[in-house]
């Protein structure tokens, strides 16, 4: 797949080191480089690895458990669960986590922050996974536990520069720590200005659950006569740097400013369609936005961004595409450009992944695509989105190194970390009271 969306036959890439350095003909390829390594490509679609530019590892042991809740499942359901974990919790859910990212066909994402998040950076090290991590910060919120709640702006800002020190360009480079806000209801004026401030000194990404529902919009109108997007700006917050998670009640004015100062839209389809709504995606895309796309964990569905294209398409479509009878709302390349170059956009990572060109890092995928629900097609774009699941992904490369082959991975032990999961989940229950 090119970065044009054009599907080419008979090709072959190589990879010396992290980088793609050479891409074409048998002839001009394999007769010119000698392989250590060859991985099949006969049968397959080689892609760009899918960015979840939005996810939770934390909430991977409350997966079945919020669909039907009734609104506001965070405040009610995820933060509490969050604040039950100990660290061999955190850790064994974030490998359940790699896991399942890996074997869907993500090879990076963004982790909007929990709990023991150097349990987490472990975790995603081992994994070979690409990620930018970081620590929720609250500073206010009556619903919120006392265990999550940092007891100053001050001591917020140390958790991650700690982590920062300890694991920023680990994994060869691979993972990078970021600073964060939970979201605008659960953050002094303090907070945002410092953790913007921070982020801006530190030259890393700022990742914020943003106008995600109704109520966030009425505290801002009702605390600061603003909206949300409004509010983060006033205290210095918008900006480039910021990744911005949802996005489903945005005003028009809200979108224009945050055009203006390049914020990374992320869009969590099946996680906001369940009980938030429809985002103005065509607007966002008209207005020239960048948008990613997330999954948001696994508490209420799975981490499977084929089946977030496969949802966004039919709900955008549906939403907005039928009342004035548009079939092509949202094209199916604007999908897949979400979930690889909009999510390296998010990441701020544009420049390295993405898509496949000489030169960028080898994050990439194979796709069996010799099976009858995907061959044969008259176009593979479209049916990429219709019909691929993230089991038909055979092999998956990331920073260079083959991470999935022939759907076994390579490194961390699937069969250990499923069964002590397992187990680990009934006494994980018991002490979050679920």
């Amino acid at each position: 797949m090119t970065p044009e969306f054009d599907i080419l036959d008979n090709q072959y890439v190589a990879i010396r080191d992290t980088l793609i350095i050479a891409i074409g003909k048998k002839e001009e390829i394999k007769d010119k480089y000698e392989p250590k390594e060859v991985l099949e490509g006969r049968g397959k679609l080689l892609m760009p690895g899918l960015v979840d530019a939005h996810t939770h590892t934390c909430q991977q042991f409350l997966r079945g458990r919020t669909l039907g809740e009734y609104p506001m499942i965070w405040s009610r359901i995820l933060v509490p669960f969050e604040s039950s974990l100990s660290e061999e919790d955190a850790y064994l859910g974030a490998q359940v986590s790699c896991l399942e990212m890996l074997k869907s066909g993500t090879t990076s994402f963004a982790e909007s922050g929990g709990v023991h998040m150097h349990k987490v950076a472990e975790a995603t090290i081992e994994s070979g996974l690409r990620a930018a991590i970081t620590c929720s910060t609250m500073d206010t919120g009556p619903f919120i536990p006392e265990s999550m709640l940092a007891s100053s702006p001050e001591e917020a800002a140390s958790r991650i520069e700690e982590l920062y020190r300890a694991y920023n360009g680990a994994g060869e480079g691979r993972l990078r720590i970021w600073f964060a806000l939970r979201q605008v209801m659960t953050s002094t004026p303090a907070l945002i200005t410092l953790m913007a401030d921070k982020a801006r000194e530190y030259n890393a990404g700022l990742h914020v659950h943003l106008a995600e529902h109704r109520d966030e919009v009425s505290y801002c109108l009702q605390n600061y006569q603003k909206r949300p997007a409004e509010v983060f700006d006033q205290f210095g917050a918008l900006g480039p740097n910021m990744l911005a998670a949802h996005n489903v009640v945005l005003s028009d004015g809200e979108i224009a400013l945050m055009k203006e100062r390049g914020v990374k839209v992320v869009h969590c389809p099946r996680s906001n369609f369940g009980s938030h709504g429809f985002p103005k995606t065509p607007t966002l895309m008209q207005q020239g936005l960048s948008i990613g796309m997330g999954s948001d964990g696994a508490a209420g569905s799975s981490l499977s961004l084929f089946d977030e294209m496969r949802v966004f398409r039919s709900g955008l479509h549906a939403f907005w595409g039928l009342p004035i009878f548009d079939p092509v709302v949202i094209p199916a390349h604007e999908l897949i450009r979400m979930a690889t170059s909009g999510g390296a956009q998010a990441l701020q990572i544009e420049d390295q992944i993405g898509t496949i060109e000489i030169g960028k890092k080898a994050d990439l995928i194979l796709i069996d695509i010799n099976q009858p629900h995907i061959s044969p097609t008259h176009r593979m774009i479209p049916t990429i989105v219709e019909s691929v699941n993230g089991s038909d992904v055979r092999d998956s490369i990331i920073n260079g190194e083959v991470v999935m082959k022939d759907r076994q991975i390579l490194t961390m032990d699937e069969e250990k970390i499923l069964y002590e999961s397992g187990r680990a989940l009934p006494r994980v229950a018991v002490r979050a009271g679920i």
